[in-house]
């Protein structure tokens, strides 16, 4: 039982806080449990299907198709894969954050990684468009080479101060599998 509250404790406090809210101030408790269940429901409808193809990417493409891909040899080749899987996807940060664990579990190279979740969270398609039409061509421009600078200095940077035994802790499956548990 302990165990389930420890695991739960941030789910058990907000429905405590919501119960409290609604006991009283009913109205104000009414449009906070409504608020909180149409974020649990956003999460799932975003989750569900990135936990299936993750899972489809995970049996289907091959840990030797991957490294040559995204591996540490892969070069410029998986570079520019990793870049342009991350520009392309339209989806919160959080629900990437599974796809790297794939990526790792599969013999990407680190860098390459970092470069994905990167390019995910501040160069993806939709943002540049809207932004485009929000802000200017100027703009965008200015922000998204900078950006891409930035991405590029982050990756090889983190790859580089990483130790080998640090490397190799990451590409361990059961620690992946042991830090998502937490």
């Amino acid at each position: 039982m302990k165990e389930v509250i420890k695991r739960y404790k941030y789910l058990i406090v907000v429905l405590a806080l919501n119960l409290l809210v609604i006991t009283v101030r009913p109205e104000t408790g009414i449009a906070a449990c409504s608020f909180s269940g149409r974020n649990l429901l956003n999460f799932l409808v975003i989750l569900a299907p990135v936990f299936i193809l993750i899972g489809l990417m995970d049996i289907w493409v091959e840990r030797e198709l991957m490294i040559r891909i995204m591996g540490n040899q892969s070069g410029l080749r998986g570079i520019l894969a990793a870049f342009l899987l991350g520009t392309i996807t339209a989806v919160p940060l959080y629900a990437l954050l599974p796809v790297a664990g794939v990526l790792l579990r599969k013999g990407s190279r680190i860098a390459n990684v970092l470069i994905f979740l990167c390019s995910s969270a501040a160069v993806r398609i939709p943002l540049l468009l809207f932004e485009l039409s929000s802000l200017g061509w100027e703009f965008t421009l200015v922000r998204c080479a900078a950006n891409i600078v930035v991405i590029f200095a982050i990756a090889f940077i983190v790859d580089w101060l990483l130790s080998e035994e640090d490397k190799e802790q990451m590409y361990e499956s059961d620690d992946l599998e042991k830090y998502a548990k937490n």
